[in-house]
């Protein structure tokens, strides 16, 4: 059995480790972006995201308080171009980059993954994590409730149709639809 100092030495440990993780700037960010209504407050979010430390370019809205996930420097793996739209409920896995071009638009709940994990054995299917960065370029159109996977570009001017799930590049000027997404229709230039 334990003894009392084992356990408080094994809690300081614990919780060492669980604050090791928090950025405490985006926590207020957090904290402040839920206290205005999804939406009002769409550039002063812009704003706030910057004062955090992202790259957020000017005239982007961001409606609603997005759910931003990612360890240690994460505040450099978010580069939002000029007038993008983000719309409520979007989430962003920054464990690696995530690039929003100019005017950029994102449904609502749009998820865009940066991790995953390779196939571990049967006791542990979630093997180890892997990363890659997604790039969403110029003028794209990402529908709402899309899953956008790690390593994807969808190209300039594509759209992606709402509820779609990405695991591979989208050409530009093109729209893509379903699960796994497949291209749809050419868009004219």
């Amino acid at each position: 059995m334990k003894s009392p100092k084992d356990a408080l030495d094994k809690l300081r440990q614990v919780v060492r480790e669980e604050l090791t993780g928090l950025h405490f700037k985006h926590e207020l960010f957090s904290a402040l972006g839920k206290l205005i209504p999804a939406e009002l407050g769409a550039e002063l979010r812009g704003e706030l995201l910057k004062q955090v430390g992202f790259t957020v370019g000017e005239g982007t809205h961001v409606l609603g308080q997005p759910r931003i996930t990612g360890g240690e420097g994460m505040t450099q793996r978010l580069h939002v171009g000029r007038h993008c739209l983000i719309e409520v409920g979007c989430t962003f896995d920054l464990e690696d980059r995530i690039t929003l071009q100019d005017h950029v638009t994102l449904g609502h709940q749009v998820m865009i993954l940066t991790s995953s994990h390779e196939l571990g054995p049967p006791e542990h299917r979630a093997g180890k994590v892997t990363r890659a960065p997604v790039v969403i370029e110029r003028g794209a159109w990402v529908g709402p409730r899309s899953i956008i996977l790690p390593g994807v570009i969808i190209g300039s001017g594509a759209i992606v149709s709402p509820g779609s799930l990405v695991n591979k590049d989208v050409a530009a000027n093109t729209r893509v639809a379903g699960t796994p997404a497949r291209q749809v229709e050419a868009l004219a230039r």
